[in-house]
């Protein structure tokens, strides 16, 4: 902790779903629908169980746990294509996602660790104006695990050429915040009201907010600093 006190903060690592979008519940509904639609069996708590899986991971969840009768490409594929489709009519950025992001990269080099597949990151950023923003980005379809392991943590401060310990994370989700955590981040917890983080998740951040607007610069620093 006295090493972290002693120098600064070298990069901000945001989670997208959750933390700058609501989309949360868009995901659910387009994984929901698909289930239904192709003779599956939905689960109440498939939103939860899915939460923070890779691609590869949920399309196999979904294969395999509830039963979609496709091969894992196309189950991706066409829930990817539902979700652009909406992105495309409206991008759900949350309050202060704007304001948060051209601070911090004012004062940082940004990246962005997402379990969102490739192509919908990309859509992301171009749709919100926030490509110039971020140096990087990493789906954790391209790293081996999914969250809640530190795979896509650390391969975006890799990528930014940081200390995994020097760079401060934001996330919504307990998988986010245990992701953040084994990468040996400071984390900041923006709790999704949707699926709130369980409290021995949450007891791993080092400063909460209620909106993403309210990650200043100053408060980065507090949080690298606790």
């Amino acid at each position: 902790m006295h090493e972290r006190r002693a120098a600064a903060p070298e990069a901000v690592i945001f989670d997208l779903d959750g933390v700058l979008i609501d989309s949360e519940p868009s995901w659910n509904a387009a994984k929901e629908a698909l289930v239904r639609e192709t003779g599956g069996r939905w689960r109440e708590d498939a939103p939860r169980v899915m939460m923070g899986m890779s691609s590869p991971e949920w399309a196999a969840y979904l294969r395999d746990e509830l039963g979609v009768p496709m091969d894992l490409d196309a189950i991706s594929g066409e829930v990817v294509r539902r979700m652009m489709e909406g992105y495309r009519r409206e991008l759900p950025l949350l309050p202060g996602a704007e304001k948060a992001v051209r601070a911090l990269a004012a004062r940082w080099p940004l990246g962005l660790a997402s379990s969102s597949n490739r192509e919908v990151i990309d859509l992301v950023l171009e749709l919100s104006g926030f490509a110039d923003c971020f140096r990087v980005a990493v789906s954790s379809e391209e790293v081996q695990r999914g969250k809640p392991a530190p795979d896509v943590y650390l391969a975006v401060a890799g990528a930014l050429g940081a200390d995994p310990m020097r760079c401060v994370a934001a996330e919504d989700s307990s998988n986010g915040l245990r992701a953040a955590a084994a990468a040996r981040m400071p984390v900041i917890a923006v709790p999704n009201p949707h699926y709130p983080p369980s409290a021995d998740a949450l007891a791993l951040a080092a400063a909460t907010v209620e909106v993403v607007g309210e990650i200043t610069p100053q408060l980065v620093e507090q949080a690298f600093g606790a």
